[in-house]
């Protein structure tokens, strides 16, 4: 099927819905009228680029005609000046919108930070990560719920994981899994060398009940109590909860909370995060290596992204971006490396046929 013969598709689609939701018994069946209102709502984007192309396609082809006209020649020639531009960006654009979305896009995603090799300063640069995409949540208008925490003494962590909601996040963050290397001075450090640190981000889209089935004979939980920096509630109750999921062997401990229950919660939602994402990973292998990941190998084990302190440059490996800003970066203007990062998946797919 041709671009245009698609597009005139979901135009006449996109009519065709207009007609049912001004319908009397569409709006008396609830579950219905949400349904096609999404796909209304989907569609409307694509279908106004659409229009607007055309518009453009018929206003070049009436100046066009006006050449051969003396009074109006100049006048068209104007108009003609730049369209092969206009229009090839016009196309492009169409192209775009017409790229399969990913059906986790919006989903709400789980984040877990880790610190890898680096001691005690890549804990510390754990904690500038974790605050670097809290800042970028609430300026993206996100809420961000810490689920579980493994501080250090002076500031940094072993590891943190949080649950992200909002508006298609799973769709701005998921380029973020992968290894990230930090290049600076550290503070302990008297020579004044710098040394290079890894932390591992995951980003996986949030389970639903229905995306993941827990059988109770599949878990194996185990309740203890919690450790930490002290306070009255450490080590006085067995509220901290551990939760393997046998035939994985996979293991979430959650302790953050005083409560045996929200711990218990939000072990699950991880367990169930992870599991999820275990079966994307393996369907998406089975389809096709190249198209398991837009971007990257998506392994956590892959580099993806330098962050050095001294020249104040962060490097994105995946496509050779590097912007010398990294402390408005680091304060949560990820904006610019998470628009490039989608700009290049989208022109693989395009390059790759996928529209």
């Amino acid at each position: 099927m041709s671009l245009a013969d698609k597009l005139s598709e979901v135009d006449d689609r996109y009519e065709k819905l207009t007609r049912e939701l001004s319908d009397p018994s569409t709006l008396s069946d609830v579950e219905q009228y949400t349904r096609l209102t999404r796909e209304h709502a989907e569609l409307h984007e694509v279908v106004e680029a659409y229009r607007a192309y055309r518009q453009l396609v018929d206003r070049l082809a009436q100046a066009r005609s006006l050449l051969d006209d003396p009074e109006l020649r100049d006048l068209a020639r104007e108009d003609l000046e730049g369209a092969d531009h206009a229009l090839a960006e016009a196309e492009a654009r169409l192209k775009q919108l017409l790229l399969p979305r990913d059906p986790l896009d919006e989903k709400n995603v789980i984040l877990e930070i880790r610190a890898g090799t680096g001691g005690e300063e890549a804990a510390l640069f754990a904690a500038t990560l974790f605050r670097m995409y809290s800042r970028y949540a609430e300026q993206q208008g996100w809420q961000v719920e810490l689920l579980s925490s493994n501080p250090t003494g002076i500031g940094g962590f072993k590891e943190v994981i949080v649950l992200i909601k909002g508006k298609r996040v799973y769709s701005r963050l998921k380029f973020e899994s992968g290894v990230h290397r930090v290049q600076r001075v550290p503070v302990t450090e008297s020579a004044g060398r710098i040394h290079t640190s890894a932390v591992t981000v995951a980003v996986l889209p949030e389970a639903d009940e229905v995306d993941v089935e827990l059988r109770p004979d599949d878990l194996r939980i185990d309740v203890f109590r919690a450790g930490g920096a002290g306070g009255q509630h450490v080590n006085r109750t067995e509220s901290a909860v551990r939760i393997t999921h046998l035939p994985s062997g996979i293991v979430v401990s959650c302790q953050d909370e005083k409560s045996q229950h929200k711990n218990r919660a939000r072990a699950m939602k991880i367990l169930q995060s992870r599991l999820f994402e275990q079966a994307q990973t393996t369907a998406d292998s089975e389809r096709s290596e190249e198209r398991r990941l837009q971007v990257g190998s998506g392994d956590r084990s892959e580099r993806i992204r330098t962050y050095n302190f001294p020249q104040s440059r962060i490097t994105d490996h995946r496509i050779n971006l590097t912007l010398y800003r990294l402390e408005a970066v680091l304060e949560g203007d990820l904006g610019p490396v998470i628009d490039a990062l989608v700009s290049h998946a989208q022109a693989d797919a395009l390059g790759r046929g996928d529209a």
